[in-house]
């Protein structure tokens, strides 16, 4: 058959079949086609193939219905077949944007209900920044890389290095210079409300406060009223501190070399701020319930006293301040820890705290515990720092 074909090579025609080639891969219908004719040859074969009494001249249009009755007469193929054969294959390129665009809106729509994103929702704004980077399955496998390295934040004081391979299966995925890591680095500054470091020591402060830590010595934790049973350093820290009514300073140093911290609470406070501790400590004393506090965002130590609380069973109920940053420092914790949960943190507790008065809510992004907290906050746009409700914390807690 395609022997029949060769009275259809003839140069004159080429401009019919490439236009005709290029309209039908469009994948949209396709009624009349508009060959351009640069000279004498190229009008003269499309007159002979048309039966044109005229050479037409300039940019003719040509009826592809036409074109499919005489080519099907000529040599028993419509126009697209013809194509195919004397071009190439015939593509579909709306159906190919309309594939393209599909995969993409499914690769974001999985994004954004990931549930990371969904525990800590001011990840939605680094979402509505990510850009597709070689393909769309390229993409998802960097975010899905992305997303398991968040989702073991915060870390318990280890070294990049060795969050990477865990979590991407290559100590050097989050190194500076990776994709990777330039993309979990901005994920953080979202979380924290600020712009993507540019610096190295910009990017270890970063990854220091995601619990993520190769100095053992300078990042500690404050802690009162815990009593472990074991003889671990920091255990025997803690248990006297305890005895004598004051807060341990633990560094993460200490608590690496802690297996099991075995204090058998049932329950432990966790607070943001060092001077609610220490109204707790004036109230308590040595009858001081067991608190830990996190100085704002939680550090490897805090990080790693958390974990080890968690391997003993114990629920940490966590309190901060009522404001934007209070938000996603508590969803950060109940993302990266099962049995922490925030307490007296509700748009219940806030609206019945909240003064006319007082500093500003800062960036507020929604609450997963409670989605009526964060509408709260911008309706009154004053925040409640955790100084003023911690009379009230401390009541409900007694002893």
């Amino acid at each position: 058959m395609s022997a029949s074909l060769d009275g259809l090579r003839r140069p004159g025609l080429e401009p019919l079949w490439r236009e005709a080639h290029r309209r039908l891969s469009s994948g949209k219908p396709v009624a009349t086609l508009t060959v351009p004719l640069d000279g004498p040859d190229e009008r003269e074969a499309l007159a002979d193939l048309l039966g044109l009494a005229r050479l037409p001249s300039g940019r003719h249009p040509v009826r592809v219905g036409v074109l499919d009755d005489l080519l099907r007469e000529a040599v028993g193929r419509d126009t697209r077949e013809v194509v195919a054969e004397l071009v190439g294959p015939v593509g579909d390129n709306a159906g190919d944007r309309a594939a393209a665009r599909a995969e993409r809106d499914e690769l974001w729509a999985w994004v954004r209900g990931h549930p990371v994103v969904e525990a800590q929702p001011a990840l939605l704004d680094w979402v509505d920044a990510l850009r597709i980077v070689e393909s769309v399955a390229v993409t998802r496998r960097l975010l899905s890389d992305a997303l398991d390295v968040l989702w073991c934040l915060p870390a318990g004081g280890v070294p990049r290095a060795a969050l990477a391979q865990w979590a991407a299966r290559d100590p050097h995925a989050l190194d500076d210079d990776t994709r990777l890591g330039g993309l979990v680095v901005r994920a953080l500054a979202t979380i924290h409300g600020v712009d993507p470091p540019t610096s190295a020591p910009a990017r270890h402060a970063l990854w220091e406060r995601a619990g993520v830590s190769s100095d053992q010595l300078s990042v500690s934790v404050l802690a009162a009223g815990l009593r472990p049973q074991d003889d671990s350093l920091a255990a025997v820290i803690l248990h006297g501190c305890a005895d004598q009514g004051h807060a341990a300073s633990l560094t993460l140093a200490q608590l690496r070399d802690v297996g099991r911290l075995e204090t058998r609470e049932g329950v432990v406070f966790a607070v943001e701020n060092p001077s609610v501790l220490a109204l707790a400590l004036d109230r308590f004393g040595v009858n001081c319930p067991p608190f830990i506090c996190t100085a704002g965002w939680p550090n490897g130590a805090a990080t790693t006293l958390l974990t080890l609380l968690g391997e003993d069973d114990a629920e940490i109920r966590y309190h901060g301040d009522l404001d934007g940053e209070g938000i996603r420092i508590a969803a950060h914790l109940a993302l990266g820890f099962d049995h922490v949960v925030p307490w007296r943190m509700s748009a219940a507790d806030y609206r019945a705290a909240v003064r006319s008065d007082g500093p500003g809510v800062g960036r507020v992004t929604a609450a997963p515990w409670d989605p009526e907290l964060a509408p709260a906050l911008v309706e009154h746009g004053v925040a409640v720092p955790e100084e003023q409700v911690a009379d009230d914390l401390l009541a409900e807690i007694g002893v």
